[in-house]
């Protein structure tokens, strides 16, 4: 099997849900002959889907990771790159580029274009595979840039990485010794910082998409109440934690 696609299934069989629905399934296969272990087994997989979405613990988790590099603000130098790692579109010819993409892709648009206006000599970079649709992330990004005004001379693609480590591997040896910004999703950027950083290439960080903001602010009683969004915030905390271990333990055995 595939390196790339075992490794997507151990991470999906790690996550919260799955391991609240393998706990379920453990419940309900050990009911009748170990009930104390179904029970053990019950009460875990409730305590995981409760505290996943319960805000305070999810908080924790990702704002450590929101929190590593601080936002863009205009450099005083000039810049030469504005890199755009790939995330997530659906095709469909109804609708505008936009539309087309998926909310982490369009995040980190926004925050590449806004970069672009400030520093209009850069050029952009986007990046992403086409996975299961008919077109790259990468073309879809720069459709996308072009309606919102950014030239097309001004935007390279690279339509072929599958993964955060293999942008960094394919995309650094045309960007080392400039002066680069890096667009990703703030709770993603810690580990795409370090694989450029392996590669030669420190980038200028270029953080968006913040699942936590006004951190300090005064809550309210819904916000010890559990939330649904807050699931998937743990899930991506935790996919994110996952994915700077296993990066860490290929650095020992490499």
């Amino acid at each position: 099997m595939d390196l790339f696609l075992l490794k997507k299934i151990i991470s999906a069989l790690l996550m919260p849900l799955s391991l609240v629905i393998i706990l379920l399934l453990f419940a309900l296969i050990f009911h009748k002959n170990k009930p104390k272990l179904s029970f053990k087994c019950l009460l875990t997989a409730t305590l995981l889907l409760f505290l996943s979405a319960f805000s305070p613990v999810s908080n924790r988790l990702i704002t450590p990771l929101e929190n590593s590099y601080p936002s863009f603000k205009n450099s005083t130098k000039p810049i030469d790159y504005i890199v755009v790692l790939g995330c997530a579109h659906i095709t469909d010819k109804a609708l505008p580029a936009l539309s087309q993409l998926q909310t982490c892709s369009l995040q980190r648009l926004v925050e590449a274009v806004r970069i672009y206006r400030l520093h209009p000599e850069a050029i952009m970079i986007t990046s992403g595979r086409a996975g299961a649709q008919k077109i790259s992330n990468a073309q879809m990004v720069k459709t996308a840039a072009i309606s919102l005004g950014v030239p097309t001379n001004k935007i390279i693609t690279e339509n072929f990485p599958k993964d955060t480590e293999e942008e960094a591997e394919l995309i650094s040896p045309r960007i080392k010794g400039k002066r680069v910004v890096l667009v990703t999703n703030a709770n993603h950027m810690p580990r795409a910082m370090k694989y450029f950083q392996q590669h030669g290439v420190t980038p200028i960080a270029a953080p968006t998409g913040y699942w936590v903001k006004g951190i300090n602010n005064h809550k309210n009683w819904r916000y010890y109440f559990p939330n649904s969004m807050k699931i998937k915030q743990t899930t991506t905390a935790w996919y994110e934690n996952m994915g700077l271990l296993w990066q860490w333990l290929k650095t020992l055995i490499n």
